[in-house]
């Protein structure tokens, strides 16, 4: 899963167009996710909680009982092979609300190492824990600056393709479930785009959404719809965000 840097500094693999996808928290729908992103040839990254892995429970979404049971941490490899892990801190708080900077630093970079050593290789990434306002400022200085995270998502949805300078406060462009019809919209954009600059379509969300409405089969719509193009990498969050092309292009 190391990035390896190709001579066009302004492509990857020849490609100006990429895709990565990323989904939260570790629950056990991602293995059905995986299997289809497979079967498209598509990439994910997998952000875990790692003193939470193995542990059974359900949630309520939109009335609606989902179970939210995490994989083990015995199977995380076999799991997401082919895919990326990273880090959504040891036990799920809301960063800002957390007023010692070394229990920030400890719940990021504490789960960064578990998982590291889970997955056999270092972990690099992570996304914030929690809906609503999960980092600020503070939270992602302390995360740049006192940890070994390269880049750390939000929830805030851009719905562009610009690649971003500030990995820190890295915005997503759909959130796959709750913007509607925005994640085809975004997608046929994404399609017919054609121009100079290297560009990405990033997707998040929860692979137990996909359970709330039984949504499966409209997200496999929409992975037939942006898979097998040939000008287009699909790669995992890092061998995106931390390419020389993607930094290249960053703005």
């Amino acid at each position: 899963m190391e990035y390896s840097p190709n001579l066009d500094t302004t492509t990857i693999q020849g490609r100006k167009k990429a895709i990565t996808f990323s989904y939260d928290d570790g629950v056990t729908q991602d293995i059905r996710l995986i299997s289809l992103l497979n079967k498209y040839g598509l990439k994910a990254t997998f952000n875990l909680n790692s003193e939470l892995l193995g542990l059974d429970g359900s949630l309520i979404r939109e009335g609606v009982k989902v179970s939210h049971t995490k994989v083990k941490p015995e199977d995380i490899r076999h799991i997401y092979a082919g895919h990326e892990i990273a880090a959504h801190t040891l036990t799920h708080p809301l960063l800002p609300q957390i007023e010692e900077d070394s229990e920030i630093i400890r719940q990021v970079e504490e789960d960064r190492q578990n998982l590291s050593r889970l997955a056999g290789y270092e972990v690099a990434g992570m996304a914030y824990p929690g809906g609503g306002v999960n980092y600020n400022r503070r939270v992602a200085e302390l995360i740049a600056g006192r940890t070994h995270i390269q880049y750390a998502r939000t929830t805030v949805c851009s719905h562009n393709f610009t690649p971003q300078r500030d990995l820190y406060q890295f915005r997503p462009t759909v959130y796959h479930i709750m913007d509607g019809d925005r994640l085809f919209e975004d997608g046929k954009r994404f399609l017919e785009l054609d121009n100079n600059e290297f560009s990405v379509m990033y997707i998040w969300g929860h692979s137990y959404e996909f359970d709330i409405h039984n949504t499966w089969n409209q997200f496999e719509e929409f992975l037939r719809l942006i898979a097998g193009k040939k000008d287009i990498f699909y790669g995992t969050n890092r061998e995106i965000l931390l390419s020389d092309a993607y930094k290249a292009a960053a703005v």
